[in-house]
């Protein structure tokens, strides 16, 4: 049986995150050259973020001596780097300001912007004072509200199930199903920022965790359930209601996950996934706001831009990142 540690983890979570960042350049960019890119599947990509924190959170928190012990160390892989994105963005980004510097350091929203969002709360503050002309600073943090939500949202699922009921595969099913009815009645209703958010994205989570738990079963049937994946996946596009494809999607990335042994060594280079998705978004925004896009050749600064977010992820991760780990 395949060793449930011998995956490719980390070359995934990168590709991900890639695939996000090309997506927000080609929206971001301004550039009609670049526009193309808007067709990259972050929303899927998201997805897929969401079902390998559900494989793998509820493996730490299965794994770990006690719930102390999970959430300092949930709390020290998300804090630490979310907090300086937040205040790095609020320091540095007043150089491109409209704003004079005292103007902008002794305008309101700059605190209001550090508060809520150090609280998670990005919503209620997400730009700074004449900063990417008032827009939000960093749309994709929007997903790290649902991901400390979703770490404390698990001890609670042991909590109902336990580690041996033999219930914990149908009430999961469950859970995924009522998940679903609210991601598509507020879907149905226009409010696509409400239906995800949780509980709706639970249904992402849910296959990860039903994967994690049924981990053997998965290995042995994982060539067929991947066809039937592939096939079934495109059903909610054609009944306009999500249905199978959260858990269609949690098949296909954890099948990914655990083919292609190459791959496997990838993160012996560094964990730098999360730096690279936490401040790709300001930095794409910044080479906007100073024209970059424009006045030069927007294919050559694309590749300037994705060469500054890989330096930046990897630096946060040897720098900053892995001292808290």
């Amino acid at each position: 049986m395949q060793d449930i540690t011998k995956n490719n983890f980390d070359f995934l979570r990168v590709l991900l995150a890639f695939i996000v960042f090309l997506g927000h350049l080609g929206a971001l960019s301004a550039s009609a050259e670049l526009k193309f890119l808007e067709h990259s599947p972050v929303e899927i990509a998201v997805f897929g973020f969401f079902v390998v924190s559900g494989f793998l959170i509820a493996r730490s928190y299965e794994r770990s001596s006690s719930l102390k012990s999970y959430l300092k160390k949930r709390i020290k892989r998300i804090v630490p780097a979310y907090l300086l994105v937040i205040f790095l963005c609020a320091i540095l980004l007043s150089l491109v300001s409209a704003y004079s510097f005292s103007d902008y350091f002794t305008n309101t929203q700059v605190y209001k912007y550090l508060l809520w969002n150090s609280l998670f709360l990005n919503f209620k503050a997400p730009w700074l004072p004449g900063v990417f002309g008032n827009q939000a600073v960093n749309g994709a943090l929007w997903t790290l509200k649902i991901e400390m939500c979703y770490y404390f949202c698990v001890p609670l699922l042991f909590l109902l199930f336990g580690k041996n009921n033999k219930y914990r595969n149908s009430s999961l099913i469950i859970l995924y199903f009522l998940s679903l009815a609210y991601l598509n009645y507020f879907e149905s209703l226009g409010k696509i920022s409400v239906a995800k958010q949780l509980p709706g994205t639970l249904s992402y989570f849910i296959p990860g965790m039903l994967i994690y738990f049924n981990f053997e079963k998965f290995i042995k049937y994982k060539n067929l359930l991947f066809i039937v994946a592939i096939c079934t996946v495109w059903i909610d596009l054609l009944i306009n209601i999500q249905l199978f494809s959260p858990m269609m999607i949690g098949i296909i990335v954890l099948y990914i996950a655990y083919s292609f042994k190459f791959l496997n060594n990838f993160g012996k280079y560094g964990d730098f996934t999360y730096g690279i998705y936490i401040f790709h978004f300001p930095i794409i925004r910044t080479f906007t706001t100073l024209g970059l896009f424009e006045d030069y050749n927007p294919y050559l600064m694309a590749v300037m831009c994705m060469l500054i977010v890989i330096a930046v992820g990897v630096s946060s991760w040897h720098f900053y990142e892995k001292r808290f780990l």
